[in-house]
């Protein structure tokens, strides 16, 4: 008899296996000390088709919409097959008597073992892996802390909540809008509220009308100083007024008519969750989200050099403080000293970096401790390690500490401001001073160091200038700036209480954030241009053709937050599944009232078009063609018009076009029914209802 270990993937299997001292190989297995360890390939197991729930789902039709199952059927995904049957064979062995499930630590790896466990229609004891490290000590800890299955009943129902949600609105919304307007159109419960931010960002820039605006600089000798009027603006209107103002002020003497001097103190950052190490990978190494996650998941995998990473927590528990420490200690190359360092300022239980009531399924990304002077790391790699690893250093060293001053300069009856900083503690900034990576904060032109100077001190104004500004537009999205807004989604809400309400909201989790911007331009509704994210003009008419219902982040920020109390184990499933369900209904019913927006044509990949061998009606050059959606002349790229929807009479009452009523309709202009006429002129075609007519 022994026990099966069921691990994500064949990396992480192995680690597991040369730790359980399970050496043998088998088939897609190894084998040893009373364990048989194997592995999925990822997702094993999936939901099905429409068509293979119902034959009748295979062509799209309005008429079927919504498609509502009472049961969400999975099934064997064919690709990799052969692996699951394998893993099947091992769970139902009459040796195995225990299954330890060692998929990811989170909802999705939750997801994967249990669809495969439930589609072998296995029924053994189950023990659950949760480790946040692949270290051999991890894995070691992990596996004399296993507990029931049963535990992490809650997290299986958020997750399948999640699935068949996605499933549900995706498939539901997707064929009612693909139908609507005849191009292939992806819609789905996080994707499309991320798209419309980005939208409405393309929208505001697009209407963006820059004005222009001048601002009055002074030199002063030793310090410079910008014009401010008695509201301290500093823009001013007119270039004729600004340039009166420079003309009044130069080679006047100036006093120095206030003199604030602040001390301030800023806090080291916090360790990074998932989205802020996407977000700081992008602004200073210029990483993708997608990037990130792929460098942090190998780095995690297989260099053993960082914690779990998808997590979306900041914290670490208040047992850890030895386990950080050790982990200073452990830095080499570069980082040793700052590991040195931090250990000297002292690593204290500080609820801002130890918090038990702030983790969440892991905790915040960290170093494990295991050295790199024997590991051979790509440039990628290295620098993303070294981001982590000089944040956690940094937690420990004293705040960074600053003098701001502020000093006005009074030229008549004109005043000047002055702004700049004196550093009084470096601190925790002391982390970064030799890092190529660190963020450079681009300075305020007039932000500079600043002479001694005192209220009653006076320059001269050596010279004044005009300088020559305008507003500048919203900034384009990039991976940084759209994982922040997905994280902070409900803050897009305009309804002032809504908003409140919702603060707290995100779109997606840290571990799919990435995925659903990779899946925007895979569907053409985004598009990369250099560092930023651009809708493009398909995105745009998406987001005017669907309702806000599934375009606000409201909407499925709500959802994602009753996913999280379903995953805590609060009782509100049913409530999420009723609420799904209605909006799948809403968006079918929805989108026969959708405004017409002009999709361009688009051909769809892996099927030729079928031709009708008839000549088209409009341009008498082209060929009428047929595809899934419609009836359109061979030569639309060239300008021809002739385009007949299959559903262009459905929405009046009159029935689905089809090639043999077509042809009919071209024949003989006019087609008679049981329920009305349809009439044929000009390559368009229209239905007209009636009562029922006698012979028709």
């Amino acid at each position: 008899m022994h026990t099966l270990v069921v691990a994500e993937k064949p990396s992480v299997a192995r680690d597991i296996a040369r730790v359980l001292g399970a050496k043998a190989k088998g088939e897609s297995c190894l084998m040893g000390s009373g364990y048989v360890v194997t592995w999925a390939l990822g997702h094993l197991v999936t939901l099905k088709e429409p068509q293979e729930l119902d034959e009748r789902y295979k062509k799209w039709r309005r008429q079927d919409l919504p498609i509502l199952p009472e049961n969400m059927e999975t099934k064997v995904i064919k690709k990799t097959r052969n692996q699951y049957n394998i893993v099947k064979k091992l769970m139902l062995s009459a040796e195995t008597q225990t299954i330890i499930c060692a998929t990811d630590s989170g909802r999705e790896g939750e997801l994967i073992f249990r669809y495969i466990y439930e589609q072998a229609k296995c029924k053994k004891p189950v023990l659950r892996l949760w480790i946040s490290s692949m270290t051999d000590e991890a894995i070691r800890m992990g596996f004399e802390t296993l507990k029931p299955s049963s535990a992490y009943d809650a997290l299986y129902k958020s997750a399948r909540c999640r699935a068949d949600a996605d499933w549900i609105i995706g498939m539901n919304a997707t064929r009612a809008y693909t139908l609507r307007y005849g191009v292939l159109l992806s819609i789905g419960r996080v994707q499309t509220p991320t798209l419309s931010m980005m939208v409405k960002r393309r929208k505001e820039i697009d209407a963006f009308v820059p004005q222009p605006y001048y601002t009055v600089h002074a030199d002063f000798g030793d310090y410079r100083g910008v014009y401010i009027d008695t509201n301290g603006e500093r823009r001013i209107a007119q270039r004729a007024q600004a340039e009166q103002i420079a003309n009044r002020v130069h080679g006047k003497m100036g006093q120095v008519v206030e003199d604030k001097r602040e001390k301030k103190s800023v806090r080291p950052p916090l360790l990074y969750d998932l989205t802020t190490l996407q977000r700081e990978a992008n602004a200073q190494l210029g990483f993708t989200a997608k990037k990130t996650l792929a460098t942090a998941q190998k780095l995690y995998e297989q260099h053993k050099l960082l914690t779990y990473p998808r997590t979306d927590s900041r914290y670490l528990s208040h047992d850890m403080v030895d386990k950080v420490k050790h982990t200073l200690s452990m830095l080499d190359g570069n980082l040793k000293p700052l590991g040195e360092q931090a250990l000297s300022y002292g690593v204290k239980l500080t609820r801002r970096v130890f918090d038990d009531e702030k983790l969440t399924d892991h905790h915040a990304i960290i170093p494990t401790g295991k050295r790199t002077e024997n590991l051979t790391l790509t440039a990628d790699e290295r620098n993303l390690y070294e981001m982590v690893a000089r944040r956690l250093a940094a937690e420990f060293y004293p705040n960074y500490e600053y003098d701001a001053l502020h000093v006005v300069t009074a030229v008549g009856e004109d005043h000047f401001l002055s702004s700049g900083k004196s550093v009084t503690q470096e601190g925790w900034k002391a982390v970064y001073a030799d890092a190529g990576t660190q963020r450079r904060r681009k300075k305020d032109e007039d932000e500079q160091e600043l002479p001694a100077l005192s209220k009653g001190d006076t320059r001269l104004c050596r010279a004044s200038r005009v300088k020559d500004e305008e507003t500048k537009p919203p900034k384009e999205y990039n991976d940084a700036t759209i994982l922040l807004d997905m994280e902070r989604a409900g803050r897009q809400i305009e309804d002032e209480a809504v908003r409140e309400e919702m603060k707290d909201c995100a779109l997606g989790t840290p571990a799919t954030r990435a995925a659903i911007i990779e899946r925007l331009i895979s569907v053409g509704y985004v598009k990369r241009s250099g560092k930023n994210l651009v809708a493009t003009d398909k995105g745009v008419r998406l987001i005017e053709a669907v309702p806000a219902e599934i375009a606000s982040p409201e909407t499925t920020g709500r959802w994602e937050r009753a996913l999280s109390e379903i995953a805590k184990g609060r009782d509100v499933e049913e409530r999420f599944r009723t609420g799904i369900a209605r909006l799948a209904t809403f968006l079918v019913n929805k989108a026969g009232e959708s405004p017409d927006v002009s999709f361009e044509k688009e051909e769809r990949r892996g099927r030729r078009p079928h031709d009708l061998g008839v000549s088209c009606p409009v341009c008498g050059q082209g060929r009428i063609a047929e595809n899934s959606r419609s009836f359109y002349c061979t030569r639309f790229r060239e300008g021809c018009t002739f385009t007949i929807w299959k559903d262009a009479l459905v929405r009046a009452g009159g029935p689905e076009m089809t090639e043999k009523l077509l042809k009919l309709c071209m024949e003989k202009k006019t087609v008679r029914g049981s329920t009305g006429v349809i009439e044929y002129e000009n390559g368009s075609v229209r239905f007209r209802a009636f009562g029922p007519v006698q012979g028709a």
